[in-house]
């Protein structure tokens, strides 16, 4: 029967298998949910410091509003795409927006970092549900190179849009209103999504589907929880103290165990292991990691530097991010519409190579210069960040055909948002340490002797141009500008690194990707299963 056709993924089409408008339905739906979350993740780099301000939250307080989002998406990404080809992706994906919906109301009625914090982890296992479930709600009513190529594309465009104008969205919340809106105003959107998801969606599941891994999942979110933990603790507590070194041991180890589990359930595994046996998945998943764990971290620290050091409102840096937002937003619709015509690994390896060459960019900032030294870097960085979007997401689940597009899709999100989680974490800590290590080393910070550290500290969290209280009278002027060479020589110094890091992706995509690897359903407008 159709019916059960559909269910099974089965449905026909006429020259294909699926009437335009359920596909322009599908698309639409899934591009408003991705411009929530995403619109959810820039809104909240420009917030950031009103949260600090509204709630006392620390440095760490603060990269755990980012973390604690992007970990618990990581962690469940796997889980929400297995699922959703066994008991439905419509199902999975309204559940979604529950659960995303919700936790928007209650981080917006934060009262503490903890409630913050804590509704942030939820709101990132609604995402987990979203993000594994939409790529694949495109992939299994579009097929083709040009089709699935325009589809991603226009959810790559916005993806951008969500990126162009989150910063301006969240920096006229955040002055005109509150911080707190920019959590609430998720809250009406997630209801017309709900809505009409519940309404038009056509629901899809995979009747060869296995149960769930709990196991994996247990090792694979508790690893990562201990192995972010260690790296945005490690500053405060010590890199040799105890808790610090169990947490990176047993991360360890439990991720080592999840690999084993993984092998020892074969095809009843969350993470299907045989897909690490394509190339082209190969270079995907670990560009896409090393790239977001990149690009991502920078966007944070220039946002921070934007605000803290050259002292510019959430709305002021929202607008002088628009170089980099708009040329994400423009380069990622042109992308879509013509990139199917140029070999993927060709164009996801001068995507990340743009970026790392972005990024290298920001090496021209010195001490004294103005917000206009970064525009090179913005432009050049948004190009590479366009670029890379829509094919990243096409070959995530053209490697497989539709029936196994959530697992696939969901593997692709969770490289990304672990990339993200450690990246922030990561590049974060050494930031913090670079800061301290600088401001100890500087003259003032000889000269406050057993006080340099704390002073140190405090501005590694942003406290650059207002040291009153922290450091005698006599010295603020040579104080502040101590904290704003430290504080900028670090900004350069770490996301120097993160170039080299996003380097070293561009060669794997280079190297490994490549079309034959693709599924038949990418490559041509037949709609085949390829079970």
């Amino acid at each position: 029967m159709a019916a059960d056709a559909v269910l099974r993924g089965e449905a026909t089409r006429d020259g294909d298998d699926v009437p335009s408008h359920v596909r322009g339905w599908t698309l639409g739906i899934v591009c408003v949910t991705t411009f929530m979350l995403l619109l959810d993740v820039t809104v909240v780099n420009v917030g950031l410091p009103s949260v600090r301000d509204a709630l006392n939250a620390s440095f760490t307080d603060q990269q755990w509003v980012i973390a604690a989002y992007t970990l618990s998406m990581a962690a469940f990404l796997l889980t929400s795409g297995s699922l959703a080809d066994q008991v439905g992706r419509k199902r999975v994906f309204s559940l979604g927006l529950v659960v995303f919906t919700l936790s928007s109301l209650t981080a917006g009625l934060a009262v503490n970092p903890l409630m913050l914090n804590i509704a942030r982890g939820v709101q990132g296992v609604g995402s987990a549900m979203l993000f594994a479930v939409g790529l694949a709600l495109i992939g299994q009513e579009f097929h083709g190179a040009r089709e699935r190529g325009t589809a991603f594309g226009l959810w790559g465009g916005v993806g951008g849009l969500a990126f162009a104008f989150g910063p301006l969205i969240g920096g006229f919340l955040t002055t005109s209103l509150s911080w707190r809106w920019i959590f609430l105003v998720n809250v009406p959107i997630g209801v017309v999504a709900l809505i009409a998801a519940r309404l038009r969606l056509r629901e899809f599941r995979d009747p060869y589907a296995r149960g769930i891994d709990w196991a994996g999942v247990i090792s694979f979110g508790l690893s990562l929880a201990l192995l972010l933990f260690g790296f945005m603790a490690g500053n405060a507590l010590g890199w040799d103290c105890p808790p610090i070194v169990f947490a990176f041991g047993i991360g360890t180890a439990l991720m080592v165990l999840f690999v084993v589990i993984q092998r020892s359930k074969g095809s009843a595994a969350m993470l299907d292991l045989s897909l690490f046996r394509i190339k082209s998945f190969n270079g995907v998943a670990w560009g896409t990691f090393l790239n977001n764990a990149a690009s991502l971290a920078s966007v944070f620290l220039l946002i921070s530097y934007m605000q803290n050091a050259l002292g510019y409102s959430a709305w002021e840096t929202g607008l002088r991010f628009l170089p980099l937002t708009l040329t994400l937003f423009v380069v990622a619709l042109l992308t879509g519409r013509f990139g199917s015509a140029v070999a993927p690994g060709v164009l996801l390896g001068a995507a990340i190579s743009l970026i790392a060459v972005g990024l290298g960019l920001v090496t021209l900032v010195r001490p004294t210069s103005d917000w206009t030294t970064l525009l090179p870097s913005l432009i050049v960085t948004g190009t590479g960040m366009g670029m890379f979007n829509p094919p990243r997401a096409a070959v995530t689940v053209g490697v497989v055909g539709p029936a196994r597009a959530g697992m696939a899709s969901g593997m692709g999100q969770t490289f990304q948002q672990a990339g993200v989680a450690l990246g922030v974490s990561g590049f974060g800590a050494m930031f913090q340490q670079c800061v301290v290590s600088a401001f100890t080393a500087s003259d003032v910070g000889r000269q406050l002797g057993d006080r340099a550290d704390s002073v140190a500290h405090e501005v590694a969290t942003g406290a650059t141009r207002d040291l009153n209280g922290l450091v005698p009278p006599s010295m603020l002027d040579a104080a502040t500008a101590a904290a704003r060479t430290a504080y900028v020589d670090s900004l350069t110094e770490v996301v120097r690194v993160c170039a080299l890091v996003a380097a070293v992706g561009a060669v794997l995509v280079f190297t490994l990707i490549r079309r034959g690897d693709l599924h038949e359903s990418a490559l041509s407008g037949k709609h085949s299963h390829g079970r």
